[in-house]
């Protein structure tokens, strides 16, 4: 597969990729993530996710061509700032992202992949793609790195994937950024009544109750058991996971 970054070719080589190309847009966020991960733990674990996903595509023998932009390193976190958080409103992310497919389709860009690390820009993002699809020439995917897996990864605890600053994503960062994690990491007690958001009271309901972030104290279970062996198995099925999905858009739009 040929790889490269946008941020180091000339514009004629930006043109020129574009030809053929998919360009590939990482984005995070920077947010609390408890007392033991670091704000940019999404960004951090979104990039960990496509470099590996790229590095296995690099071994493809029917090679395309990636061009990697750089990581959107802000996202939609209005529910963290109870902290700290970088937030941007829904309007603006969508804006934002509006702005950068916009971009890339006058540079000669009608590939675009859009993965992304926070869950808060999920809705946003998948909307955003849709709309742009509807007025202009271009095939755009979305997707969240958490939710594409290879199938054959046997660390995963769903009932805690992906969560916020618990056990999977304390696990991921200790696979993929170890120094940025604050250990030991502390244990999270039992939250009574549990949040409504992770746990609504009929299946398919989305609930939020105001101040319920701030009650379980940032993160939504347990990271004390978060071990850098599972998470890099787990990095590692999302990166298959995302490398095939990267594989299946290519061959379906070229």
């Amino acid at each position: 597969m040929s790889q490269s970054r946008l941020s180091e070719l000339t514009w004629r080589e930006v043109r020129q990729a574009g030809e053929e190309g998919i360009a590939l847009l990482p984005i995070g966020s920077q947010e609390q993530h408890a007392s033991h991960l670091p704000m940019g733990t999404d960004t951090h674990l979104v990039e960990a996710a496509v470099d590996r996903a790229l590095d296995l595509l690099a071994k493809d023998t029917s090679p395309a061509e990636v061009v990697r932009l750089p990581v959107l390193p802000f996202g939609h976190s209005p529910h963290h700032l109870f902290a700290a958080a970088v937030s941007l409103s829904a309007a603006t992310l969508g804006a934002v992202l509006d702005d950068v497919l916009d971009s890339l389709v006058t540079s000669g860009y009608r590939r675009i992949m859009v993965v992304n690390g926070h869950g808060g820009n999920d809705e946003i993002m998948r909307l955003a793609v849709k709309r742009f699809a509807l007025r202009s020439q271009v095939t755009v995917a979305a997707c969240s790195y958490w939710t594409l897996t290879s199938g054959a990864e046997a660390a995963g605890r769903p009932d805690v994937t992906p969560g916020h600053a618990g056990w999977f994503e304390t696990s991921l960062m200790l696979a993929a950024c170890p120094d940025l994690v604050r250990t030991p990491v502390p244990a999270r007690g039992d939250v009574e009544p549990p949040p409504l958001f992770d746990n609504p009271p009929y299946p398919g309901l989305t609930v939020e109750r105001h101040g319920e972030w701030e009650r379980v104290g940032g993160s939504t279970d347990d990271p004390s058991g978060a071990d850098a062996t599972q998470g890099d198995l787990l990095l590692d099925d999302r990166a298959r996971g995302l490398a095939r999905a990267i594989q299946a858009f290519d061959k379906a739009t070229r």
